[in-house]
């Protein structure tokens, strides 16, 4: 590549792109660790992309209706880090670009959410951003069939490696975009043939245009390091309706003596190295030095924006009162008031007739409760609708013939299908929840731990949650799967025993603003446990007494889910027996473990035995067994010690000793 060339031929538009290159090799030699060389490569593309096409206004940074733009190939983060910088981010200074990587700084070694504005969401696991892209625009789908091109009209822009695109999370993304048609969705690849170990063909040989277009995408190749070719690609890309991939032909560490090698992915720390590759760029400035012609330069590129956002603001004001006030409240994640009365009204009549239901089911009498009065969410299915229950009467498909419709039909794409919830939580003004079986939370999973990392409400409804979903076996019968969630920090995971705490799930479910939840739900018919209407919700408490101890509290059973009634069935047992036994329902261990103390120990005092009972591995019960005032030789636990089988459930609970003798002859022993 022809350094001096590429400098002569656009002078100007080469310094600002130099600026984040020399950004990108002075943080990454001070932190002596970090990604050099996509920023490098990519400079030139995001260069024009904010100069010329981008709308967004560093003052703003959150207003509704600017471009996101999503750094998929996160380990090249000193390119966003260093884009905020240029153009006059507040909160990215140059002290943050300094301490690059380090304790306490908002440049993180992959972008975070929440640590600067500007910053989208949280990349770094490769395909994640490509994949939440598309829930990005989605949203922007949705929210512009609601209230108009006037108000919602923007585009979401990714920066995605040949890393993102071997993922498998990207076939599923790229091909779920293609179906829906999502035209405001640009993806720019950074096509520089190398990856970690060497060049990209030691492991591939996929034809990534061919991959795309076969997907429904419109494509272009062009040079990535020529910005009027650039220029001209992303103007095409705004006019198609397709979701548009731009190959960008770049050299990794451009420049620099690791230009075009394995070397180049990584951390370019060696002074000498540095210098030269400076010096070929006509740089002629020390460490962190942007000189002031370059920074005024990007910083009119951010001040753009503005006229922008003010005349969104403007249309904004012509709106009626009420539709600014919807706006503002979807935004804010916050539900409407109707909500708690339309739960509460669903408890009472529930407990009042008592229904024997799958809490699937549950789930969507709740839905068709809530989904009438927020119509910020959007639900769906991974190709499980009728099983997962989760589109409600009153949802029409979503699809390019119908973007108020609310419900998607996501295919067989657990991964794509959290990933682009999550996006369209990042995005704002919607509220995803999608289904499948709770056994394929593992191809979920890695979404489901960035929405925990990133503090976004996303709702995983999970069904067919234990063996009690029967003959289809052991590879659809989860065990292991709520140990695993429940071990995800800031992740509540509810295993309602009924349809009353089933309700009261989805309401706290809906209620929060940074954390995701999961709902276990079962495929099997359980009875109504909460026969006593109560407005307050219980299950907000995490754990709560169901039945007292009649006479001297000699036990305490302490159950989730389905096992709640065998719980209560061995309760009547014991008392028969003349055993004062109590029955804790769990519904979510989370909530329970922030109650004060004072709370808890009137749940589980000292002194009965204690017996838990979940169809799942014992993992993380022996906290409530041992801990909270048990002692060890008085707690025990009845459920899964390994993989399950396929049979009608009833037989299965029986074959496994999941049953309310079982649990009754376990307090017997202890006593």
């Amino acid at each position: 590549m022809d350094i001096a060339a590429l400098r002569s031929a656009n002078p100007d538009h080469w310094m600002k792109a130099t600026a984040i290159r020399a950004l990108t090799l002075d943080a990454v030699a001070a932190a002596n660790s970090g990604h050099s060389g996509m920023p490098m490569g990519m400079a030139d593309v995001a260069t024009v992309l904010f100069e010329k096409h981008l709308k967004f206004d560093p003052a703003n940074p959150d207003w509704p209706d600017r471009d996101r733009f999503v750094l998929s190939a996160g380990h090249g983060s000193m390119l966003l880090y260093s884009l905020l910088y240029l153009t006059g981010y507040e909160d990215m200074t140059l002290d943050q670009i300094r301490n690059f990587r380090q304790w306490g700084s908002k440049t993180a070694g992959h972008p975070e959410y929440g640590h600067a504005k500007g910053i989208e969401t949280t990349t770094g696991p490769l395909g994640q951003g490509l994949a939440n892209s598309v829930g990005f625009a989605i949203a922007e789908e949705a929210l512009r069939a609601r209230f108009g091109k006037k108000l919602m009209d923007h585009h979401t822009y990714v920066i995605a490696g040949d890393g993102c695109l071997m993922e498998g999370v990207s076939q599923e993304a790229i091909s779920l975009a293609g179906r829906q048609g999502l035209g405001k969705l640009v993806v720019l690849w950074d096509n520089n043939n190398i990856t970690i170990d060497g060049s990209v063909d030691l492991a591939d040989r996929t034809d990534q245009v061919k991959r795309f277009r076969a997907s429904g995408w419109h494509v272009q190749e062009i040079d990535g390091h020529d910005p009027a070719a650039i220029d001209a690609a992303l103007t095409e890309a705004k006019r198609t309706r397709k979701p548009s991939m731009i190959a960008c032909k770049t050299h990794i560490a451009l420049g620099h003596a690791a230009q075009d090698t394995s070397k180049g992915h990584g951390a370019l720390t060696d002074a000498d190295q540095l210098k030269a590759a400076k010096e070929a760029y006509g740089w002629q400035h020390g460490a962190f030095d942007i000189p002031a012609d370059v920074k005024s330069a990007w910083e009119a590129i951010g001040k753009r924006g503005a006229e922008a956002h003010a005349d969104w603001q403007e249309r904004l004001g012509e709106a009626s009162a009420q539709r600014q006030a919807e706006i503002e409240r979807i935004f804010a994640r916050n539900v409407p008031s109707k909500l708690s009365a339309r739960i509460k009204a669903l408890k009472k009549q529930i407990s009042e007739e008592a229904p024997k239901l799958a809490t699937r089911k549950s789930s969507e009498m709740v839905l068709e409760v809530v989904n009438p009065i927020m119509p910020e969410t959007i639900g769906g299915s991974a190709d499980l609708s009728g099983s997962n229950n989760t589109r409600s009467g009153d949802m029409t498909v979503f699809d390019g013939c119908n973007r108020k419709g609310r419900y998607i039909h996501y295919g067989i794409r657990e991964h794509g299908m959290a990933a682009a919830m999550n996006g369209m939580v990042l995005h704002g003004g919607i509220r995803p929840y999608g289904g499948t079986f709770m056994c394929f939370t593992d191809y979920a999973r890695p979404s489901m731990r960035l929405a925990a990392l990133m503090k976004v409400p996303t709702v995983f409804v999970m069904t067919h949650d234990s063996i009690g979903l029967g003959e289809d076996g052991p590879t659809h019968q989860p065990i292991e799967h709520l140990a695993i969630s429940r071990a995800t920090p800031n992740t509540w995971v509810f295993r309602p025993c009924d349809t009353v705490e089933t309700a009261e799930a989805w309401e706290l479910a809906l209620n929060s603003k940074e954390t995701p939840s999961v709902l276990s739900l079962t495929r099997q018919g359980l009875p109504t446990l909460r026969r006593e209407h109560k407005a307050k919700n219980l299950t907000a408490q995490g754990a709560y007494v169901l039945a007292e101890a009649e006479g001297k509290r000699q036990a305490i059973l302490m159950a989730t889910g389905s096992e709640v009634a065998i719980a209560m069935a061995a309760r009547d047992i014991l008392q028969e027996a003349g055993i004062g036994t109590r029955v804790v329902s769990m519904p979510c261990w989370e909530l329970f473990e922030e109650q004060d103390e004072s709370y808890r120990r009137r749940v589980l005092p000292a002194g009965p035995v204690r017996v838990a009972v979940e169809a799942a591995i014992r993992f993380g019960w022996d906290r409530w067994l041992y801990g909270e005032r048990g002692k060890r030789e008085k707690g025990d636990f009845v459920g899964m010690h390994d993989f399950g089988a396929s049979a009608p459930a009833e037989v299965l609970y029986e074959q496994f000793g999941i049953t309310a003798e079982t649990v009754a002859e376990k307090v017997k022993a202890l006593l």
